[in-house]
C-alpha cells in the first residue's frame, strides 16, 4: 500500500527547510483521542481550544497538545496536567514547564510576551520553571491528521520510551506528514523527518551536549523556510554544529528566491542564496487528499562568507 510517506522517500525528497514554523512552543498535556484539528476535537473542551488557537495568532507562539506513549482509546484526563513552554530563538533559547489541574489558566498567559522569549509570564499563570531534565522529544502520532503519523509515529515513539529514554511524548501536528515519523525536539526546536530510533537519541545524545545532529534534520522552528535551510546549509559548510552557535540575520527578497544572511557568535556572516522549487512529480501531499500538487522544496544555491565591508557595501 503506497502512502504519503513511502512515494516521498522513495523519490528522496529532501527535507531541510521543512520544519513547522514557532518561535515558542507551548504544549499542553491531554490524554485520550485527538481528532484532526485536535484543539478543538479531542476531550479538551473545544472552546478552550478554539480560545488558545485565537490568542496564540500571529504571536510566534504555536500550541499542541501532548500525551504519554501508549495506548489511547479512550482515557480520561488525569487531574494534573503537565505544560510546557519552549523559546527556540538561540541567545534566549529556554525550555520551561508547570503542572496544572484547571487548563483554563493558559488563558492567562501574555502570549506576545511569549513569543517573544519572555519565560516570565508562563512562570507567573502557571507556577512554571526551567525544566531540569532531559531534552524532550515530541513524535508526531495523530493518525486523524494522516495516517503516517500513527502507523509510523506512534511504533517509534513506543519503542523510544521501552528503551529508556526520557521526556518523549505524542504531540498531534508537526507538519509534513509526509516525512513521518516526524520528530521535534527541545529547547532547540529542531525538527527531523524519516526519523528512527537512533537518529532521535543521537539527536538528544548532541542536544544535551549542546550540539546539533544536521543528518535527517528539517530545520529550526525559530526560523522561517528559507533561513531554516540556509542554516544548515552553513553548519554542514563551516561544520559548526554547536546549537547556539548560528543565529539567521536577516531574509531578503520573496519566493521564488530569497537572500538569507546567517551570523555565527564569533563575528562571521554567510550570505546563502536558497530557491524555491517544486518536488515532482507531482502527487498527493497528504494521505487525506487525493488532490496532486507538487510540494515546495528550498533549494540552497549558494553559500558565500563574507566580511563587515562586503556587506556594508
Amino acid at each position: 500500500m503506497s502512502t504519503c510517506s513511502t512515494v516521498s522517500r522513495e523519490l528522496d525528497e529532501p527535507v531541510a527547510g521543512t520544519a513547522a514554523t514557532a518561535r515558542t512552543w507551548l504544549l499542553l498535556e491531554q490524554s485520550g483521542p485527538w481528532g484532526a484539528k485536535a484543539l478543538t476535537s479531542s476531550h479538551l473542551d473545544p472552546a478552550l481550544g478554539r480560545a488558545l488557537e485565537a490568542a496564540t495568532k500571529g504571536t510566534g507562539v504555536r500550541i499542541a497538545l501532548i500525551r504519554r506513549p501508549g495506548r489511547h482509546a479512550d482515557p480520561r484526563t488525569p487531574a494534573t496536567r503537565r505544560v510546557y513552554a519552549a523559546h527556540t530563538v538561540p541567545g534566549n533559547t529556554w525550555l520551561h514547564t508547570a503542572a496544572t489541574t484547571d487548563p483554563e489558566r493558559l488563558l492567562d498567559l501574555d502570549f506576545a510576551a511569549l513569543g517573544r522569549g519572555q519565560s516570565d509570564t508562563f512562570d507567573a499563570a502557571l507556577g512554571g520553571r526551567p525544566h531540569e531534565g532531559d531534552p524532550l522529544a515530541l513524535v508526531c502520532t495523530n493518525g486523524k491528521r494522516d495516517r503516517c503519523c500513527a502507523l509510523l509515529g506512534r511504533p517509534l515513539a513506543a519503542e523510544l520510551t521501552a528503551s529508556g529514554v526520557q521526556g518523549v511524548w505524542e504531540v498531534t501536528h508537526l507538519g509534513g506528514h509526509r516525512f513521518a515519523p516526524t520528530v521535534l525536539v527541545l529547547p532547540h526546536g529542531y525538527a527531523y523527518g524519516r526519523a528512527g530510533a537512533h537518529t532521535v537519541q543521537e539527536a538528544l545524545h548532541r542536544l544535551r551536549e549542546g550540539r546539533i545532529l544536521v543528518e535527517g534534520c528539517r530545520g529550526s522552528s525559530a526560523w522561517e523556510r528559507p533561513g531554516q535551510a540556509a542554516e544548515l546549509a552553513v553548519r554542514t559548510e563551516a561544520g559548526e554544529y554547536a546549537a547556539e552557535a548560528l543565529t539567521v540575520v536577516r531574509t531578503d527578497g520573496a519566493a521564488p528566491r530569497w537572500q538569507v544572511l546567517v551570523a555565527h557568535v564569533d563575528g562571521r556572516r554567510w550570505r546563502v542564496e536558497v530557491a524555491q522549487g517544486a518536488s515532482l512529480p507531482p502527487r498527493a501531499e497528504s494521505c487525506g487528499t487525493s488532490v496532486l500538487g507538487a510540494p515546495a522544496r528550498m533549494d540552497v544555491v549558494a553559500v558565500r562568507e563574507v566580511t563587515v565591508t562586503a556587506l556594508a557595501s
